[in-house]
């Protein structure tokens, strides 16, 4: 299955993003899977400043504590840390376990869309 995502995506880096939105009209949608440049690249291009990015973070501490292990060959694979370098995210969301601070960041979000959605 790899493989061939990863053959689809050779051919043609919007592939999987246009089979998102194909023949689907929403007055917003959220994304919760982008990996790779290319992918926020496509929505840029297509949806141009109505994109907005939104990174959650979580520290190797935190991530440990619920259970992950870092598996060499996964962690480390251009599906999971491809936008490590992207620095210009709309919204940074820090998951670290602070319960009220996750809300209260989601909140915001939530604010923006919202307000977004009354347009």
């Amino acid at each position: 299955m790899i493989c061939w995502g990863e053959e689809k995506r050779q051919a043609d880096p919007g592939f999987f993003c246009r089979k998102i939105v194909e023949g689907v009209s929403q007055p917003i949608w959220l994304v919760s899977d982008t990996r790779r440049m290319s992918d926020i690249q496509w929505f840029q291009e297509a949806y141009g400043a109505l994109t907005q990015t939104v990174r959650v973070v979580a520290s190797e501490q935190s991530r440990q504590q619920r259970g992950w292990v870092f598996t060499r060959g996964v962690d480390d694979a251009e599906s999971e840390c491809g936008l490590d370098s992207f620095g210009d995210f709309d919204w940074v969301i820090e998951n670290h376990g602070d319960e009220q601070c996750l809300e209260d960041q989601l909140e915001n979000l939530l604010e923006f869309i919202h307000a977004k959605l009354q347009r």
